[in-house]
């Protein structure tokens, strides 16, 4: 469950990802910065480019959204970084003689997602980026969760969807994951997932019993 406990970190399934041709790495450049090739950047720039797009096939319940928030390690911000644990994208230092290992690793997909899906959606924007030279924007290793809005506007940082409803709207007309899953399963999950969302908000919980209630 991608949220199990109130107030203690989420369950989270990190993603690594690379393309190999062969045995060699495309994604390892000893001479590039960070070691990471011109295919590798435009990969990355594919994922942060269409991960709104792709929110809602990674983070399917609406408890995938109660662990996206700020101050417990999930991310929430779209940014990609090398130390920053606050990022959305970590590219691990790179390592002498671990060519191989050279990745990029997603924080917000949790163990409640098709895994299936989820490769697809992001291999697909992966490619995207690709296939349309992304420009890779700059790598933020400050600890975004302590910035001010103003201070993540100048960045130009955006937000995931911080609910199922917003992750729904963001992926309903996307022509990429349309065209990646199929008309068939994309309709199917934009559906199931409209009518959890509204069985969702016709419930009544016990927070709101315990903190409306004794006012009236």
């Amino acid at each position: 469950m991608p949220k199990p406990i109130f107030e203690e970190n989420g369950s989270g399934m990190h993603t690594h990802m690379s393309i190999f041709e062969n045995d060699k790495n495309l994604f390892f450049d000893r001479s590039a910065s960070n070691n990471l090739s011109k295919l590798a950047c435009n990969f990355l720039s594919g994922i942060l480019k269409h991960i709104n797009e792709c929110t809602l096939v990674m983070n399917q319940w609406v408890n995938s959204y109660k662990r996206l928030v700020v101050g417990y390690e999930a991310p929430v911000y779209i940014s990609w970084g090398t130390r920053n644990r606050s990022s959305l994208i970590r590219v691990p230092v790179f390592k002498s003689g671990r060519e191989r290992s050279t990745r990029v690793e997603l924080r917000s997909p949790d163990p409640a997602c098709n895994p299936y899906l989820a490769f697809a959606v992001l291999l697909a924007s992966g490619l995207a980026g690709i296939k349309n030279k992304y420009p890779l924007p700059p790598a933020i290793e400050e600890n975004i969760f302590e910035m001010n809005r103003e201070k993540r506007e100048s960045l130009n940082i955006e937000s995931l969807p911080d609910s199922l409803e917003n992750a729904i709207r963001a992926m309903e007309n996307s022509e990429l994951i349309r065209e990646t899953l199929g008309d068939h399963i994309f309709d199917a999950l934009v559906a199931n997932k409209r009518v959890e969302w509204d069985a969702y908000r016709m419930n009544v919980t016990d927070y709101e019993i315990d903190k409306y209630l004794p006012f009236l």
